[in-house]
C-alpha cells in the first residue's frame, strides 16, 4: 500500500512544481499540499474504506481547483492549464469512479459527479457518467430525464435525449413525467428547427443538403408521443400537463386543439376537466388594441369573461352535479374575489356571485365541511352576521358530530354576544362524543371565565373533569388550578390540589404549576413544596432527570432547605430512572455540583 500511495504522490509532483514556477503557490504550500494529500491518499487506500474519506479527498481537490482558479484570476496568468487543472480533474474523476463503484446504490454520491462534470464542463466524462448510473440505477425516471435534458439543453442532440427517453420508456411504460418531458422536447426540437430555417431562409442562404420537414417543424413528433402515450396514461391530470406544455409554443393550436377534444370525449364527467373548460374563458383576449382600451372597458370585459366562466360552470354542476364539482366552483369565484381590483363595482359583483354559490351548493347538500368554514368566513368578514348564524347553524345540522363545526358556530355566536351561547354549548356536548370534546370544553371555560361568574364558572370546571375522557381531564386539571388561584387564592387552590390529585392522570405541568404557585408566596414554605415534588416523582419520576435535579436545587437554595437530603434524592434516583436516563442524570448532576448548571 505505501508503495502505491508513494507513487501516487510523486505523480502529482509536475503539477505541483508547474504551480510553484509560474507563481500561483509558494514552496511552503507546495509543502502543506503534499503533506495534506498524503493524508488523504492513506485513508482512501486503507483495507475497510468509508464514504466519508472519499468525500473528504474529493471537497479538498476542489477546494484546490477553486483556489487556483482564484490566484489565476489575481494574477491574470491563463497557461500551463493542461499540466495544472487538467491533472487534478482527472484525479477527481478517478477517485468519484472508485467511489461509485465501491457505492453504487447511492445516488447521492452519482449526483455529486454529474454536478463536479458540469461545473468544470467535462463533457465527454460527463456522458459516461451518465451512462454509467442509468445502467445501475434505471429503476429511478428522474435521473433519465436529467440525463435526457442535458444531451438536449448542454450538448443541442435531440437524437440523443429522443434516444434516451424512448430507453427510459421501456423500462417505465407508464411513467407520467416521462412523456410529459419527451413531449417538451420534441417540441423544443421542432422550435429549435423552425428557428434554423427562419434565419437560413432571411440570410437567403441556400438550404442545399439541410432538408426541413413540415411534419416536425409542425410538432408531428409531439403529436405521437401524445397520442402514444395517451392511451397508456388515463386521468384528466396528465392531459392537462401536456396541454400546459403545449401552450408554451406558439405553433401547436392544431395540436392543443386535439388534446382538448380528446379530454372532452374522454372525461367529460371529470370536475377537472369542467374547471379547464371554464377557466379557459378567461384566457379569451378582447378584440380591440390594449392602447384605445379605457380602465371602464377593461373591467366590464372581465366582467363579461367571468360570467362567461360562470356559465360554463353552472352548465357543469347541472352535468356532474357533485362535491368535487362544487368545490372548483366555489374555488374559482373565490379566487377572483380575492384578487385586487380598484373596482367597486366589479368586487361587490364578485361577492354576490360567491355568496350565491356557496348558497346554491348548500341547497343542493354537496358542500362540504372546509367550504362552510370558508363562506363563514367570507359572510363574517362582510359583516352579515344575520346570514352567517343561519350558515352556522346549517353546518350543525349536516356535520353533527364534527368538533370544528361547533366550534365553528360557537365562535360566531361569542363574537356577535348572543344570548343562546349556553344552550349551542349543551347541544354540541351532547351530539359530539366524549372522546374530542376538549376544545369545547376549553372554549366554553374561556368564554365563561369572561362572562359568567365565579360561582357558574367553578360548577362548569367540575362538570368538565367527569365530561372529558381521562387523558382530556389532565388539560382541564391545569385550567382548573390555574383558574382558582387567580380568582380564589392560595389557600383555596391548595385544597383543589388536595382534591385534584385523589384522581388520575396527571401532567408534568400540573406538579409544576402548584410548585410555581408556591414559589409566589411570601413565606414560602419546603415542606409543602417537598409534598409537591415526592408527588411529582411518583408519577414522574422514571422518565424525567430534570424533575430531580430541580427538587435538589431546591434542597440547596431555599432557606428551609436542607442539603443533607440531597444525597438520598440522588440515590433515588439512580435507582428510578429508567435506561439511557441515569447516565444523562449523571452528567447533569456534576454540572450542578461544580456549579455550571
Amino acid at each position: 500500500m505505501a508503495e502505491r500511495i508513494q507513487q501516487r504522490l510523486e505523480d502529482r509532483i509536475p503539477e505541483l512544481e508547474q504551480l510553484e514556477r509560474v507563481g500561483l503557490f509558494t514552496r511552503k504550500e507546495i509543502r502543506a499540499v503534499l503533506r495534506k494529500a498524503s493524508a488523504l491518499e492513506y485513508k482512501i487506500q486503507r483495507r475497510a474504506l468509508r464514504k466519508e474519506d472519499f468525500i473528504n479527498y474529493i471537497q479538498y481537490e476542489v477546494n484546490l481547483l477553486e483556489l487556483i482558479k482564484k490566484r489565476r484570476a489575481r494574477t491574470g496568468y491563463s497557461f500551463k492549464k493542461d499540466e495544472i487543472e487538467h491533472s487534478i480533474l482527472h484525479r477527481v474523476h478517478s477517485v468519484f469512479n472508485r467511489a461509485t463503484g465501491k457505492w453504487k446504490d447511492d445516488v447521492q454520491l452519482w449526483l455529486s459527479h454529474v454536478a463536479f462534470c458540469k461545473q468544470w464542463n467535462a463533457k465527454h466524462q460527463l456522458s459516461k457518467v451518465f451512462s454509467t448510473m442509468l445502467a445501475i440505477h434505471s429503476n429511478k425516471p428522474a435521473l433519465w430525464i436529467m440525463a435526457a435534458k442535458w444531451e438536449m439543453e448542454t450538448r443541442l442532440s435531440s437524437e440523443s435525449a429522443r434516444h434516451l427517453f424512448l430507453r427510459a420508456l421501456r423500462f417505465h411504460p407508464e411513467c407520467p413525467k416521462l412523456y410529459q418531458e419527451y413531449f417538451r422536447m420534441e417540441l423544443m426540437h421542432a422550435e429549435k428547427q423552425r428557428k434554423e430555417k427562419k434565419e437560413f431562409e432571411q440570410a437567403k442562404m441556400d438550404l442545399g443538403e439541410f432538408n426541413y420537414s413540415e411534419e416536425i417543424l409542425n410538432g408531428e413528433m409531439a403529436r405521437i408521443v401524445y397520442r402514444e402515450a395517451s392511451q397508456k396514461i388515463k386521468g384528466v391530470e396528465f392531459q392537462l400537463a401536456v396541454l400546459s406544455i403545449a401552450k408554451l409554443f406558439d405553433f401547436t393550436q392544431d395540436l392543443q386543439k386535439e388534446i382538448v377534444e380528446s379530454l372532452q370525449a374522454r372525461y367529460a364527467d371529470d370536475p377537472l376537466t369542467w374547471d379547464y373548460m371554464a377557466r379557459r374563458e378567461l384566457e379569451l383576449g378582447s378584440l380591440q388594441p390594449p392602447e384605445h382600451t379605457t380602465k371602464q372597458k377593461k373591467v366590464s370585459e372581465m366582467a363579461q369573461r367571468e360570467e362567461r366562466c360562470c356559465a360554463v360552470f353552472d352548465e357543469a354542476v347541472r352535468a356532474v352535479p357533485t362535491e368535487d364539482m362544487w368545490k372548483c366552483y366555489i374555488t374559482f369565484c373565490l379566487e377572483r374575489y380575492n384578487r385586487k381590483t380598484n373596482s367597486e363595482e366589479l368586487k361587490q359583483k364578485r361577492l354576490e356571485r360567491t355568496l350565491s354559490v356557496f348558497s346554491k351548493a348548500h341547497e343542493s347538500g354537496l358542500l362540504s365541511e372546509a367550504l362552510y368554514k370558508q363562506w363563514l368566513q367570507l359572510l363574517l368578514d362582510s359583516n352579515l352576521s344575520e346570514k352567517a348564524m343561519e350558515v352556522a347553524e346549517a353546518a350543525t345540522r349536516h356535520f353533527t358530530q364534527s368538533v370544528e363545526t361547533w366550534q365553528m358556530r360557537l365562535r360566531v355566536l361569542i363574537q356577535l354576544k348572543r344570548d343562546d351561547v349556553t344552550q349551542c354549548f349543551e347541544e354540541a356536548i351532547k351530539h359530539v362524543k366524549s372522546k374530542g370534546t376538549l376544545p369545547l370544553w376549553t372554549l366554553w371555560l374561556e368564554w365563561s371565565e369572561g362572562t359568567n361568574s365565579k360561582e357558574d364558572t367553578e360548577v362548569l370546571y367540575q362538570r368538565s373533569l367527569h365530561a372529558t375522557t381521562p387523558a382530556e381531564s389532565v388539560t382541564m386539571k391545569e385550567m382548573y388550578l390555574d383558574w382558582t388561584y387567580r380568582n380564589r387564592g392560595y389557600k383555596k387552590v391548595k385544597r383543589l390540589f388536595t382534591s385534584l390529585c385523589e384522581n388520575c392522570p396527571f401532567s408534568l405541568d400540573f406538579f409544576r404549576k402548584m410548585i410555581q404557585i408556591e414559589k409566589e408566596q411570601e413565606s414560602c414554605k419546603m415542606l409543602y413544596l417537598r409534598e409537591y415534588y415526592e408527588r411529582a416523582l411518583r408519577e414522574f419520576g422514571s422518565t424525567n432527570t430534570d424533575l430531580w435535579l430541580d427538587y435538589i436545587k431546591e434542597e440547596l437554595s431555599h432557606p428551609q432547605g436542607k442539603p443533607e437530603n440531597c444525597g438520598s434524592i440522588h440515590w433515588r434516583a439512580m435507582k428510578m430512572l429508567q435506561g439511557d436516563l441515569v447516565e444523562d442524570f449523571v452528567s447533569k448532576y456534576t454540572l450542578l455540583q461544580t456549579g455550571h448548571l
